[in-house]
C-alpha cells in the first residue's frame, strides 16, 4: 500500500460510515463481508483535510482504471448509490467494486473477495474528477 493505509477526506469519512451503518444489513453474504472489510479499514484509515488530500487516491467521483490479475481491465468513475448509473460507468461505492477500492491509490493492489472469487486488482489509474461539490 503506498500510504499504508486508506486514506479519506474527513467530510468522505463521515459520509462513507454513514452509507456502510446503512448498508449494513445485507443479506448477500459477500456483500456483506465486503462492508465488513472496509468498515475494519476505516478503524485505521488516515483521515485528512481537503487540501492534504493526495491526488492519486481513490474518493467520491474519482475516475478509475483497474487492472486485474487475469488482465481484465475496467474503467468506472465511483459515485454515491443515488449517482450509481451502469450504462455511464458510475459505480456506486457500495458495490463490491466501489467498497474494494475505495481510499486506496494509484499503483495500490487490493485483493478483495468478489462473486467469481478472490481477485488482485492493481490500480492503474486515478483521475480527480472536478464536480461543484465532490461530496454526496
Amino acid at each position: 500500500m503506498k500510504y499504508g493505509s486508506i486514506i479519506l477526506e474527513k467530510k468522505e469519512f463521515v459520509t462513507l460510515k454513514r452509507l456502510l451503518n446503512l448498508s449494513g444489513n445485507y443479506k448477500d453474504a459477500l456483500r456483506k463481508n465486503s462492508v465488513l472489510r472496509l468498515q475494519n479499514e476505516l478503524e485505521t484509515a488516515i483521515v485528512t483535510n481537503e487540501e492534504e488530500m493526495p491526488e492519486d487516491v481513490i474518493r467520491f467521483n474519482s475516475e478509475v482504471t483497474i487492472v486485474s490479475n487475469d488482465g481484465w481491465e475496467n474503467s468506472f468513475q465511483l459515485v454515491s448509490p443515488t449517482e450509481s448509473n451502469f450504462s455511464n460507468k458510475k459505480l456506486s461505492v457500495l458495490t463490491p467494486m466501489g467498497l474494494a477500492v475505495m481510499g486506496y491509490a494509484q499503483g495500490d493492489t487490493i485483493d478483495w473477495e468478489f462473486p467469481g472469487g478472490v481477485k488482485s486488482l492493481t490500480v492503474k489509474e486515478v483521475k480527480r474528477k472536478k464536480t461543484e461539490s465532490n461530496l454526496i
